[in-house]
């Protein structure tokens, strides 16, 4: 089996319907890189894909994508609930089957100088491609955002680590990176207090003494009356799913305050579906190996092999 990653490419864009199917359409275009999921959001005014398939088809369908959105967005006029520090905004490489996190850390470097050759666009290296300690986590950048990095970017705590010092005009700048696969699990709450969220995000996180592996803050979702506390959950073996959604509600309790609901964004593994089925479910034991589809799916590739 040739080696295979996924990819999950974040655009500052999650409103206008011509430049999302725009940038679809420019991700689909390259053979042997599939896109299997898509969200956008128009309060974050954000959009998620993600990619699966050989490293070097992935790696061109994003920079497929990476053309169409350097044409298309334009930061200085972009205004959203998500911090942001670039049109392409965040691409990670991710391992699947037998690849791993070293050869997408190659893969992310060889993307980030295609980035930069054909568009000018600096990149900040975060997670396992970090080179420098403090700038594996990607708050670092985004905390700061696209508008204060147009000024500072040239300061050595903000100097990109690879491509021109200052930012695209437009584009801004990317970071770029490998990382092990995560959840980015989002719950909306019944109340417009941002405050609200982000006392939760804060009591959650592990930078601020909270879960382990786990990444949250507070957003504002002005279009449907309500706030979101989001999460990357970066070591769901450890934190699992169903517990950081348990210990929201604990939290929101003390406010009054009720989840509406949740949602996942991009993909995930069966096993954390698996876990947080038994965990609900209050079964002794449940397995992968218990869903049809996953024997159906091995049946099809066998009978395709005959």
């Amino acid at each position: 089996m040739s080696p295979l990653v996924k990819c999950v490419p974040n655009f500052s864009e999650g409103r206008r319907q011509k430049v999302l199917a725009a940038l679809a359409e420019a991700l689909s275009s390259v053979p042997q890189a599939l896109l299997t999921n898509f969200s956008a959001d128009a309060d974050h005014n954000r959009s998620v894909f993600t990619l699966m398939g050989t490293p070097l088809a992935v790696k061109e369908a994003v920079l497929q994508g990476a053309r169409c959105a350097v044409a298309l967005i334009d930061l200085n006029v972009h205004r959203g609930a998500h911090p942001r520090i670039g049109a392409v905004d965040v691409v990670p490489f991710v391992p699947l089957a037998e690849t791993t996190l070293e050869q997408c850390r190659a893969l992310a470097h060889e993307f980030a100088e295609q980035l930069v050759a054909e568009f000018n666009v600096p990149v900040y290296f975060y997670e396992e491609s970090a080179q420098r300690p403090e700038r594996r986590d990607l708050a670092y950048f985004r905390q700061v955002g696209f508008e204060f990095l147009r000024e500072h970017s040239g300061e050595e705590l903000y100097r990109p680590d690879l491509g021109p010092t200052q930012l695209h005009p437009t584009a801004g700048a990317t970071a770029v990176g490998a990382r092990k696969p995560l959840v980015a699990f989002n719950v909306n709450l019944d109340t417009t207090d941002i405050t609200i969220a982000q006392r939760i995000a804060r009591a959650l996180r592990e930078r601020d003494g909270g879960l382990r592996g786990v990444k949250a803050m507070g957003v504002n979702l002005a279009t449907r009356g309500m706030v979101q506390v989001s999460f990357n959950i970066v070591e769901p073996d450890v934190t699992p799913l169903y517990r950081v959604l348990e210990n929201v509600r604990l939290e929101a309790a003390r406010f009054g305050v009720a989840v509406v609901e949740t949602e996942i964004i991009g993909t995930l593994s069966s096993q954390v579906l698996v876990d947080t089925f038994n965990y609900y479910m209050q079964l002794r034991t449940f397995e992968t190996s218990q869903i049809d589809d996953v024997w159906i799916e091995r049946l099809k590739t066998m009978t395709h092999d005959q």
